[in-house]
């Protein structure tokens, strides 16, 4: 691993590196830290270092920010990785007020997306200015002129300074491992992005007086307890350093001292015995201080600002699994051990509220989106737990002059073909979407854009891909609260239910294909109330699906005709989680999703309803 530079003060730089989803950030990462030499020659690095979370890697998108350094001419070079994801935007702004430039990376065919634009917008707020590297030079599509263009109109209508809209240009291709100042080469290595970094990006600003740093990242480590990452504003952090942790108003949250600092060398965090003001550092051995906290000397007695996060916009109930099948695949299924889950997840996640309800069993999860919940739940599920999630609900705020209900709205760019262009406006018309934008974006597609209520486009990403045959391409962005647009059509089928428990047999299946699609297979286990297809008309009906074939000793003229049945309908978690109603749950086991009803027995379902009519008939 390359050491320090020796000499007064080490020279830095720290840089974020901001991207859409899939335009080649992570690859861009893993090839300046092979070309840098922080890998060796015969060391054997996966694929895209830099996303280390299982479902990162799966999923092809960057959720959690990581920091990681190169060395570079005597300079060490800290890479911020920021989360492509607006559902991740807690995390974006934090790590910007890390860094003193950024490198917006974009895609030579698709150009500036939705999500670039968010994090840019941020960037450009925190007065960053950005070096622009034209990435993915060697598809046939590409258009870097017109790219060009478009990240300039970007930059202009983000209320970039002059000074920001005067950006450096790079193309290059991260995947063959080249940057250049022009889009025919010198294709040869990385060496023109690094120097431009030296020379475009200032040093880090180093404040005089005593140890402060604001907290920016948080992680529990087995092993070291609570880490805390951050810049250090000034002064020196040691081990064993007596310091105090500052909340946003100033307030003392706990006192303690330095057990370990670590700095970023290459992927591995290397212990050292001092880190310098402007170097971003983990820091370990405070136990309650948190994101957004001013960690400082005893002397210091005002926080360094910190930015509030984007309050959340969705939320869904958190429950034990109660049903039958109960702690037959997981370990975890106690609501104790649910709470402590969870309240860990928002410690180190600020976008996330979790508060208790008044079931003891249940609790309320509040997010950015369908994605983050859907990532938290699908990562508790391979820890082991079992849960039964409620139907994502949008959190409303009140017009403070008016008192009337607002609710968030989301920015939806979708790219589709010309032909597929008709479905996709009538299906978000129904949603109660306002078409702002519709232009050609080459190659016979259109990009349409639309404002749509964030409550409309709970589970539409399915919808939308079966309307368009899957070509169409779905990014969406947080963009304001407005006023409540009015309810929104639900589901129009009912759903066929197990009026008992056991296993599902493929002849009773046969028998009720009629009654609408199937999600279950022969030999899947069933309980009472569990919903096993979608009936074909609007009410719920119980069927039995364990119903086998009556045998005789009589022998038949004709053989007995082979059961063929039509595949189910195959439910991923978000599927299912925008295909329930309020009375419905998914079970989410470590081998499986199940769909059910929140009340399992036919005759307390039926009294709940009565007693709900009868509530809805009094106030009404």
């Amino acid at each position: 691993m390359a050491l320090r530079p020796t000499g007064d003060l080490m020279k830095l730089r720290n840089i974020a590196i901001i991207a859409h989803v899939d335009h080649g950030k992570t690859t861009l990462v893993d090839r300046l830290l092979q070309q840098s030499g922080t890998f060796r020659d015969n060391q054997r690095v996966q694929e895209r270092a830099m996303d280390s979370n299982d479902l990162e890697r799966e999923r092809g998108i960057t959720i959690l920010a990581k920091v990681t350094s190169v060395l570079w001419k005597d300079t060490h070079i800290n890479i911020v990785d920021t989360p492509g994801h607006a559902d991740f935007g807690g995390e974006v702004e934090r790590i910007l007020n890390m860094v003193d430039g950024a490198i917006v990376l974009v895609d030579a065919a698709e150009g500036p997306m939705p999500q670039t634009k968010f994090v840019v917008a941020k960037a450009l707020k925190v007065g960053l200015r950005p070096i622009v590297a034209i990435n993915k030079i060697d598809k046939d599509e590409e258009r870097h002129q017109e790219v060009i263009n478009e990240v300039f109109d970007l930059f202009a209508s983000l209320d970039a300074t002059d000074e920001q809209l005067d950006f450096p240009i790079l193309y290059g291709s991260a995947k063959e491992g080249w940057m250049a100042t022009e889009p025919s080469g010198p294709k040869a290595t990385m060496a023109p992005l690094f120097d431009l970094v030296l020379d475009h990006v200032p040093e880090p600003k180093v404040e005089p007086g005593f140890f402060r740093m604001l907290a920016t990242t948080i992680e529990a480590n087995p092993f070291l307890g609570r880490i805390l990452t951050g810049r250090i504003t000034s002064g020196v952090a040691k081990p064993n350093m007596a310091i105090k942790a500052l909340s946003r108003d100033g307030r003392i949250v706990e006192q303690g001292r330095i057990t370990r600092v670590l700095a970023f060398r290459g992927l591995e965090r290397t212990n050292i015995e001092e880190a310098e003001a402007g170097d971003i550092v983990a820091i370990a051995g405070l136990s309650t201080a948190t994101v957004a906290d001013t960690l400082c000397a005893p002397e210091v007695e005002n926080p360094i600002p910190a930015h509030p996060i984007d309050p959340p916009t969705l939320s869904m109930t958190f429950r034990i699994n109660d049903g039958p099948l109960a702690g037959r695949e997981g370990d975890k299924v106690q609501s104790r051990v649910i709470r402590e889950r969870l309240m860990r997840e928002a410690e180190g996640n600020v976008a996330l509220r979790v508060t208790a309800t008044p079931d003891a069993d249940a609790f309320e999860v509040a997010g950015r989106g369908e994605l983050q919940l859907a990532i938290l739940i699908e990562t508790m599920r391979r820890e082991g737990f079992e849960l039964t999630i409620g139907k994502p609900r949008v959190l409303f705020l009140r017009d403070e002059e008016s008192g009337e209900p607002l609710e968030p709205f989301e920015e939806v760019v979708i790219d589709v073909d010309d032909e597929h262009s008709g479905v996709v406006i009538d299906k978000l018309a129904q949603r109660k979407g306002e078409m702002v934008e519709m232009r050609p974006s080459g190659g016979g597609r259109t990009r349409l854009v639309f404002h749509v209520p964030t409550r409309g486009l709970i589970g539409y990403q399915s919808e939308l891909l079966s309307d368009t045959r899957g070509t169409a391409v779905m990014n969406r962005l947080f963009f304001e609260y407005r006023p409540y647009k009015g309810e929104l059509p639900g589901r129009r089928n009912g759903v066929l239910l197990s009026n008992g428990e056991g296993e599902a047999v493929a002849y009773a299946l046969w028998n009720l294909e009629d009654r609408g699609p199937m999600m279950i297979e022969p030999g899947a286990k069933v309980y009472q109330g569990m919903i096993v297809g979608e009936h074909s008309r609007g009410n719920d009906l119980e069927v039995n699906v364990l119903k086998g074939k009556k045998l005789t000793n009589v022998r038949a003229s004709g053989k007995d005709d082979a059961v063929l049945l039509t595949p189910p309908l195959r439910m991923s978690l978000e599927r299912a989680l925008a295909y329930i109603e309020d009375d419905e749950l998914v079970e989410v086991t470590p081998q499986t999703i199940r769909l059910r009803k929140a009340i399992l027995d036919p005759n307390d379902r039926k009294k709940a309803e009565r007693a709900r009519a009868a509530e809805g008939g009094a106030i009404a």
